[in-house]
């Protein structure tokens, strides 16, 4: 199976957006998906009718920038972030304003900060989005960069790592591989993220950059994929994940061979049975492993069916033309 790259290109129009994000913004998870939407947001309007600023600098560039859309992205942390002042100058010139919460549902106690303020509300996680309080919120996924993930499957690769995680060591993904490692023991693991290097050979505590981690999918005849539960600020609601976060879809799209961790996540409304395979349990996880560690072209032929799918309907620039859609079906936007 062949998969273009990259689509056709789409017509820019009229609009122009000025991305901004607050919170972390230094950090490399938040960088890396900045860097992605933005990516999205080229292709469905063209480069030159994308500008990105911090949250601190946006109220300023708006009058000079004069968007169309104002799109707000990544979390509500810290305090001092302050969205209020960026969407009344927004209003001032007649910009629709939207916040994509990447966040959720981990935040979900401090929705206060940015529900009253956008005029629409896109959450990356589908059962958190039901806990604003508030009109315009919808379920709008992470997804893939074609950009910044996609890599072309070389089948010459030697697949030297047996079982692959990278990510970090939250307490949730420490339990699951303490339930898997009577299997893990007897196979060539590599398991890395900060918090890993205390359970011994096979697993580190070092930071991957995203090229890295490419090269080890490529490595990898399975890579795990395991969700998170943590809590930045919720002591209210403690909202159980039920979206895949973005590795999923990128991993996809880099052609790694994923098997899925399923507890309360809706893996099968994104990837097919015979494009990620899902366990619950050691005992499913030990049938994944029977059935796949030794056989490349099944592996393969999941890894392309996968990344089919991936580039077909999970990429950033799909994700944009949905906030499109949305504002259009709103009468947000012309």
């Amino acid at each position: 199976m062949t998969v273009s790259p990259s689509p056709e290109a789409a017509p820019s129009g009229a609009q122009r957006v000025l991305v901004c994000s607050g919170g972390r913004y230094e950090s490399q998870a938040n960088r890396q998906i900045r860097e992605a939407i933005m990516d999205g947001w080229a292709e469905c309007l063209g480069a030159e009718n994308v500008h990105a600023v911090h949250i601190s600098g946006a109220a300023a560039s708006i009058s000079r920038l004069r968007p169309t859309i104002v799109f707000a992205i990544g979390s509500y942390l810290p305090e001092s972030t302050y969205f209020g002042e960026v969407c009344r100058e927004a209003k001032k010139i007649g910009a629709v304003t939207a916040f994509w919460a990447t966040e959720d549902p981990y935040e979900q106690d401090a929705n206060y900060r940015i529900a009253d303020d956008f005029d629409v509300i896109f959450s990356c996680d589908r059962w958190g989005h039901n806990f604003y309080q508030r009109d315009q919120v919808f379920h709008l996924p992470l997804a893939a960069s074609r950009k910044l993930h996609y890599a072309e499957i070389d089948e010459t690769v030697e697949k030297s790592i047996d079982v692959l995680f990278c990510g970090v060591a939250f307490t949730s993904r420490k339990d699951i591989v303490r339930n898997l490692m009577p299997t893990l023991r007897s196979l060539n693991i590599r398991i890395v993220g900060p918090g890993w290097g205390e359970m011994g050979i096979g697993f580190s505590d070092a930071r991957i950059e995203k090229a890295q981690l490419i090269e080890l999918y490529r490595r990898a005849k399975l890579v795990l994929n395991l969700g998170r539960s943590l809590h930045f600020e919720n002591k209210r609601f403690m909202i159980a994940p039920s979206t895949p976060g973005p590795r999923t879809f990128e991993a996809a799209a880099a052609g790694a061979f994923q098997l899925f961790h399923e507890d309360t996540y809706e893996l099968r409304r994104y990837f097919k049975a015979d494009e990620i395979p899902t366990f619950s349990n050691k005992k499913d996880f030990d049938r994944l492993v029977e059935r796949f560690l030794n056989a490349p072209e099944l592996r393969l032929d999941h890894a392309r069916r996968a990344q089919a799918r991936a580039l077909r309907d999970h990429t950033y620039g799909d994700r944009i033309r949905d906030v499109m859609t949305i504002l259009r079906r709103e009468k947000l936007l012309a």
